[in-house]
């Protein structure tokens, strides 16, 4: 299953607990699209692994951890003065938005198996 926010990291402890990161960045017109990649994810745990998600070292089978920012800025003009080699700066005044969103998924060993096949995220591969 392709996406196209979502890039994921994996790793394997030596507990045989396995974790999926991944962080994405859009701008508020494509935070529809983030978003319902993350809802894909979620609902596939969710339904996949219904009554096993908590702390893994609890016993259970997964866990997510889902963070959000919320950054603005303004558009600078900036200006390069042959003479003293300096810059100017002036506020453009078009406010610049940008929503960051991180997800970490862990899991047992079967969860992260199942989560690999799932998504086509190479199953058995180390990287």
């Amino acid at each position: 299953m392709r996406f196209d926010f979502l890039i994921f990291d994996q790793s394997d402890d030596t507990d045989g607990h396995g974790s999926f990161d991944a962080m994405a960045s859009c701008t508020p017109a494509q935070l529809p699209k983030l978003e319902a990649e993350l809802a894909r994810v979620l609902a596939w745990a969710h339904a996949e692994f219904p009554h096993s998600r908590g702390p893994l070292d609890e016993g259970h089978d997964w866990d997510f951890d889902l963070r959000g920012t919320l950054e603005r800025s303004l558009d600078e003009q900036l200006q390069f003065d042959t003479r003293s080699g300096g810059f100017s700066r002036a506020p453009g005044g078009r406010e610049i938005c940008r929503h960051t969103v991180s997800l970490a998924l862990s899991g047992s060993a079967a969860f992260c198996e199942a989560f690999r096949a799932a998504f086509d995220l190479g199953v058995g591969d180390d990287d």
